[in-house]
């Protein structure tokens, strides 16, 4: 009728859920700033600066998931929408694979406005039961994340009324980025509190989110947070990557407490990445400790060959060293020394603010595992015995 040719929509719904079960099986108000505003300054001034990988918002993988299920559909994927909404609009029970298949065609805020409805229903009609292995709130949230409907986002998923729909990390975080990149970066403190709140566990990505939001905050409180979120952390044995640590060590030097810099610092196990050497540099000139600053930058005068990455350093971070080695007896060694850096190529106009607000490229796929085979998949003998028999 409207979904499949020749079949009624109801039953279309049923079927194109179990054809897509194995195929997907792996797979407040007031709260927010003015998200429009922002929207139209982020989109003159460049590129989105997110700050999770592809390897975690996954949203090529999930786009391509929605190009296979529409090629499931001979009709257009709206149909299977509006047939939703009536199913909503009469109050009947909403399937598990009904919901799967409806996130994955939605193509417009519209279809959006039906998932949302939907979600709502469905979770209270599940609430008190497990919903298995499969996650709905991931699938929303990129949803959003595709349509740049961050308000949408942020008030689902710190509703009441949808507490325990998103029980995972990975929700929390990609609503979180999404914000980040508005600059709404009160709202997305609320957020995390929210994930606190409900007992949802802090990982790695939002550990590193949520020490992004604090720099960005800037404040005594946004400090404290800060702090006290590493404290709690550590103590509970949990991963804090090196790029959390940089954002941390960032916020103090904002902070004017070097000192508690070069103590978060010293916990980074590999520091010898472009952010962390431009972070030390101005840590060091920052503390006063010119001689300490010259010999990173002596160290990383890059020898004459091609096959070395030079290393480069921002120059705000060269003109802080300028500035504190002025008027001293090491002021000349520091001339000569950003003269060679800049005749290098090794001084860069990106900010501090830019090397630490990077989106991180996702992990290299590897290549599989050539089998050493010992045994004929033929014979079940050891291979050479059985090639010389033949």
């Amino acid at each position: 009728m409207l979904l499949v040719q020749s079949v009624g929509a109801m039953a279309a719904l049923g079927r194109l859920g179990r054809c897509c079960r194995s195929l997907l099986h792996d797979s407040p108000k007031g709260l927010l700033c003015d998200l429009r505003r922002l929207g139209r300054m982020d989109r003159t001034i460049g590129p989105k600066r997110n700050l999770l990988s592809e390897d975690v918002v996954k949203l090529q993988d999930f786009q391509q998931r929605k190009l296979s299920v529409a090629h499931l559909i001979t009709g257009p994927e709206g149909s299977y929408v509006e047939v939703f909404h009536h199913k909503l609009q009469r109050n009947e029970l909403i399937l598990k694979d009904e919901l799967r298949l409806l996130l994955h065609l939605c193509q417009s805020v519209g279809d959006m406005v039906t998932a949302k409805d939907a979600i709502y229903r469905y979770h209270a009609e599940n609430k008190n039961f497990a919903f298995g292995e499969f996650k709905f709130g991931p699938l929303f949230m990129r949803l959003c994340y595709e349509m740049d409907l961050e308000e949408m986002a942020a008030a689902t998923i710190t509703d009441k009324n949808l507490t325990g729909f998103f029980n995972d990390a990975t929700s929390f975080n990609i609503a979180v980025d999404m914000l980040f990149t508005k600059g709404c970066y009160k709202d997305a403190m609320e957020i995390l509190r929210e994930m606190k709140s409900q007992g949802v566990a802090f990982n790695k990505d939002t550990y590193m989110l949520a020490f992004a939001i604090c720099y960005k905050l800037n404040t005594p409180d946004s400090f404290k947070t800060c702090t006290t979120l590493i404290e709690e952390g550590q103590a509970k044995d949990r991963s804090i990557s090196r790029h959390a640590y940089c954002f941390a060590v960032a916020l103090a030097l904002r902070q004017n407490d070097p000192q508690k810099a070069q103590s978060l610092f010293s916990q980074i196990t590999n520091a010898e990445s472009r952010l962390c050497q431009n972070l030390k540099v101005f840590m060091l000139a920052m503390s006063g400790a010119v001689t300490g600053a010259y010999s990173v930058l002596s160290a990383a005068i890059a020898p004459k060959t091609p096959f070395v990455k030079k290393l480069e350093f921002a120059k705000e971070v060269i003109e802080l060293l300028r500035l504190r080695s002025e008027d001293g007896p090491h002021q000349l060694r520091v001339e000569q020394m950003v003269s060679a850096l800049q005749k290098n190529g090794q001084v860069t106009q990106r900010s501090l603010d830019d090397m630490l607000c990077h989106t991180p490229p996702g992990r290299r796929k590897s290549l599989p595992v050539v089998e050493d085979r010992r045994v004929s998949r033929r014979t079940l003998r050891p291979l050479q015995s059985t090639l010389l028999l033949e």
